[in-house]
């Protein structure tokens, strides 16, 4: 029974959760310290919006186990497995996080900027008064759609020694062992329905007072 085997290996599958957690969390923050600001810029500099989306774009179709092939011959991240697969977490956390910045922040109403200007609040005080506030929800979307990419693809970390879920994963397929798939298979998908939930929750709190200010 897989429950039996589950419960046997319990500190084990802990200890990968654990890991694929760290590589989640740490490739979420650099994305998201990384992708806020680019969005935000781009609300300023709307001629460089189609290029770096198409861009990051590019970087989401290349395919995880190529993505992770590429990193390893570099000299500072090849001597540190977490370092290839948290690089290529972040990038395929971008494209959701500024896509959805930019479009959150340019779709306010630029009336309500106008009036924000016309009560003498400069850039930044828009920004973060009128702004972000407003675009909040959308921002919220866009990192929960990041984060459950990155709990998926961070499963193939493994394959360059990272850790995660992922272990049981590829040994499973190597000794042709389903019980080893579903014991990774299982805490991922549950880890990824779990940040999806708390961050659906946390996106329908701010858009309700964004909603009703507007």
């Amino acid at each position: 029974m897989i429950s039996g085997f589950l419960a046997q290996h319990a500190d084990e599958i802990r200890t990968q959760t654990l890991e694929h957690v760290w590589l989640t969390g740490a490739a979420m923050l650099f994305a998201s310290a990384i992708g806020i600001p680019v969005g935000i810029w781009l609300t300023r500099h709307s001629r460089w919006a189609k290029p770096v989306l198409g861009f990051v774009n590019v970087i989401q179709t290349i395919p995880s186990l190529a993505m992770f092939g590429f990193l390893l011959p570099l000299p500072w991240l090849g001597d540190r497995a977490a370092r290839i697969a948290i690089v290529a977490l972040v990038g395929y956390a971008l494209l959701p996080i500024i896509r959805n910045t930019y479009a959150g922040i340019h779709g306010v109403d630029r009336t309500l900027s106008e009036v924000a200007r016309a009560l003498g609040m400069t850039d930044m005080q828009r920004l973060f008064k009128v702004e972000l506030p407003l675009a909040a929800g959308v921002i919220l979307a866009g990192l929960r759609t990041a984060t459950v990419i990155c709990v998926g693809v961070a499963t193939i970390a493994a394959a360059v020694g990272a850790g995660g879920l992922g272990e049981f994963i590829f040994r499973g397929v190597a000794s042709v062992d389903n019980r080893l798939v579903l014991a990774g298979a299982i805490p991922a998908a549950l880890l990824a329905l779990g940040a999806d939930g708390v961050l659906g929750l946390i996106e329908r709190w701010v858009r309700v007072p964004g909603a009703a200010r507007q």
